[in-house]
């Protein structure tokens, strides 16, 4: 589905965080999972709030994952989150699942809610059992508030590897209406999407339910959280959940609705940026790699093709150098598994043409070293062989990487 929104009704909020849209609180705080940062985090509706989730494709899932599903997928409404960093609570067998409710529960009490109106997400190391007497300590202590300090405490106790937090925020007009739609993630490695090693929260104001939010969600997954990568490895906790409150008191939104596109698009923007921020901020980058690709037989093959692209070591290394080597490009279009015509791919970096139609095309090599120095980085793929288009967002393969990762437990 692609719509677009003209740009005097979707703005960008200059106060970027994900209690902007009315009716949510949060709030974050360090109980002790991690040494010294925060660890722990809430984030509250006034209201049950229709809900829609998306969640790894890894088969081996946390136990977080199972209960935060239960309440997406059979509730159907959700009024709080409750999230920890420092310990991903994943291959932690009876305990964990144990453990994961043991949260859902303490949250709901403080909270004088159902249960099954709580969600539960953690992020950190694998295969290590909770420390529960630090979290369950931490959860009495939370204060959600509907200040821009709790929403930056919020994005800061979901953080494990990241190095800057990741806000958006914008607004939009249905039935005449100001309605926001806010989005905060934490990921930077592990980050393969069906989805990335990212936990992803978004709220909104506006009035729609759960399933109709399901379904647009789903939709725009594909084209934005599922089109970023940074290591190839897919995690055991990706979880992004949208919260819709009402508060706003727009006319239920369908698709059949006057406004739908201007929810879909405001939407699918906040979702994309915060794509692209994961993205940016992979493990150890220094870029931001956007592959577009262009004249597939498919939207689908298009976004194959340019995954593939940005996914490639070769690529991502080649970037880091400053090296414009273009073979690596067309190889990886070539192993993408779509169809392509190899004597009708052009090839681009940045606007440079190196390839036309499969020819070799004189460039000069300082033009494309002063292109691949910039902190964003654009390859541009054509296949001529049809309409289909498609995205992806990655980033460089640098030292810094290898020892985030070596020396990740230590």
């Amino acid at each position: 589905m692609t719509l677009t929104a003209s740009t005097n009704v979707m703005k960008k909020l200059s106060s970027k965080n994900i209690v902007s849209p009315q009716g949510f609180k949060a709030a974050g705080l360090h109980c002790g999972l991690k040494h010294k940062k925060k660890d722990l985090a809430i984030l509250v509706s006034d209201v049950p709030a229709s809900v829609a989730g998306v969640f790894t494709t890894n088969a081996v899932q946390a136990a977080p994952l199972k209960v935060t599903k239960e309440v997406v997928y059979t509730t159907k409404k959700l009024q709080a989150m409750i999230v920890n960093s420092g310990n991903a609570n994943a291959c932690t067998g009876k305990q964990g699942v144990k453990d994961a409710q043991t949260m859902q529960a303490l949250t709901a009490e403080k909270l004088g809610i159902a249960a099954n109106l709580v969600g539960v997400c953690s992020t950190g190391v694998i295969g290590e059992i909770m420390n529960m007497d630090p979290v369950a300590s931490g959860i009495s202590q939370l204060q959600p508030k509907d200040c821009l300090e709790s929403a930056i405490d919020f994005a800061q106790a979901i953080m494990t590897t990241d190095t800057v937090m990741k806000n958006t925020s914008y607004s939009t007009i249905i039935d005449g209406k100001e309605i926001i739609i806010a989005g905060v993630a934490k990921g930077s490695g592990m980050i393969e999407p069906n989805m990335a090693t990212m936990l992803g929260f978004i709220t909104t104001d506006a009035n729609i339910e759960s399933h109709v939010l399901q379904a647009a969600l789903s939709d725009i997954t594909n084209l934005t959280f599922n089109a970023i990568t940074v290591d190839g490895d897919t995690s055991t906790n990706d979880t992004v959940v949208v919260m819709a409150n009402g508060v706003a008191g727009n006319d239920s939104l369908t698709s059949a609705h006057p406004d739908w596109h201007n929810f879909y698009y405001t939407l699918k923007t906040v979702a994309q940026d915060l794509a692209k921020m994961i993205a940016k901020d992979g493990e150890g980058a220094t870029k931001l790699i956007e592959v577009e690709v262009e004249g597939a037989i498919s939207d689908d093959e298009a976004r194959k093709i340019a995954k593939t692209v940005v996914g490639s070591p070769l690529v991502k290394t080649a970037v880091f150098g400053c090296d414009a080597n273009w073979g690596r490009i067309i190889a990886a279009v070539g192993y993408s598994g779509a169809t392509v015509d190899p004597d009708k791919i052009t090839i681009q970096i940045g606007g440079a043409t190196m390839v036309e139609n499969g020819e070799p095309i004189a460039f000069s090599e300082d033009e494309l070293i002063q292109i691949l120095k910039m902190h964003e980085v654009k390859i541009h793929v054509s296949l001529g062989i049809g309409e289909g288009k498609g995205h992806a967002w990655g980033c460089d393969l640098t030292y810094d990487y290898v020892q985030i990762n070596a020396s990740y437990r230590s």
